[in-house]
């Protein structure tokens, strides 16, 4: 029979095995999984009029774990499946309420975060899972702090990239302070409007962009977009080649635009400084926050405040880099997280 002192031996020479390899991990350079195909695909009704879409790749009998799309409107795309050890995990991506695959497209009734929060339960529950590690950048972040504090007796890890609590503050800097960097940018953004209108870009785009008629709302659009796009990476793509929208291309344009606007005017349906208040109640929670250094979307003092307000987590800066998941470094560093919690967040 073992004893409790072998028995502890045995525990620490795994524990300082891992230790070891984390500590390995922490200096390595890691790219993205390859392609991966899903092996379901469907799409759930969660009330009288949205039906959300959500899909699974990876490992059916695998661990699970959630991922959260920005925005707010984004959808999701076939990159963000390969964050992923597909042997290991089993992956599971939501469209949130009016984007991608949900239906219907662009709808902003019925489309709160409580109601994307209630959503993602309802998704887990349906999947019969017990808990699950929940990843999620720029409004995904704020998604998934959101869920965690609401459900964190479900949830095994956090990683966080990219942070956005929708406070004043950084709304502001979104939507003008952010011409101190990207001047250009931003008079291309308020230059499609009338000059009477670009002292609130806000209004004067929502007007457009929930117009009925598609030649008013898809350029407005597509404006829009275009520039959040333009700050997204700390290098900006040089290829500025204009490829013609297609009508089907344009209202994709239109629903992410009206599901942005319609949170971004109501701060997102959330307190971000109470959401910081409440963050130490995730302390028994595993956090990683990666963090790019020149985010000009989401600048870094918003991670630096949640690091503060949940001292637990690993924070890490990527010196060279923006916003965009696509980067080098923060590719690495979230996929490097991915890899830690498949040691230390495994569920029973």
């Amino acid at each position: 029979m073992p004893t409790l002192q072998n028995a502890n031996i045995v525990k620490k020479v795994i524990s300082n095995q891992i230790e070891s390899l984390l500590s390995y991990m922490q200096n390595t350079t890691y790219n993205l999984y390859p392609e991966l195909d899903t092996f379901i695909e469907n799409t759930i009704k969660v009330d009288d009029l949205h039906e959300v879409y959500y899909e699974i790749c990876g490992n059916p009998t695998g661990e699970p774990i959630v991922f959260l799309h920005g925005g707010p409107g984004s959808g999701c795309n076939p990159m963000q499946r390969r964050f992923f050890d597909p042997e290991h995990y089993y992956i599971v991506l939501i469209d949130q309420r009016g984007c991608g695959r949900s239906k219907p497209l662009g709808a902003t009734t019925q489309n709160t975060t409580a109601d994307l929060v209630a959503d993602i339960n309802l998704i887990r529950i349906t999947l019969g899972i017990s808990k699950w590690q929940v990843f999620g950048g720029s409004w995904g972040s704020t998604l998934a702090l959101s869920y965690a504090l609401a459900f964190p007796q479900h949830v095994t890890c956090l990683i966080l990239r990219g942070i956005f609590l929708s406070r004043p503050t950084e709304l502001n800097w979104f939507l003008g302070e952010v011409a101190h960097f990207y001047p250009e940018v931003w008079h291309t953004l308020q230059s499609y409007l009338p000059v009477n209108e670009q002292h609130d870009v806000l209004s004067g785009y929502r007007q457009r962009i929930f117009s009925e008629d598609s030649s008013v709302s898809i350029p407005s659009a597509i404006q829009w977009n275009a520039f959040e796009n333009a700050i997204m990476r700390l290098t900006p793509n040089e290829n500025k080649a204009c490829t013609p929208y297609t009508h089907e291309q344009g209202e994709i344009e239109v629903a992410r635009a009206r599901v942005q606007i319609h949170y971004i005017q109501h701060n997102c349906f959330v307190d971000g400084s109470a959401i910081l208040n409440a963050a130490s109640r995730l302390a028994h929670i595993p956090t990683v926050i990666v963090q790019g250094r020149y985010d000009m979307v989401c600048p870094p003092k918003s991670a630096w405040e949640l690091s503060q307000a949940m001292p637990h987590a690993e924070f890490y800066i990527i010196q060279e880099a923006g916003h965009s998941a696509m980067e080098t470094g923060i590719t690495s560093a979230l996929v490097a997280a991915t890899e830690k919690f498949k040691l230390l967040c495994s569920t029973e």
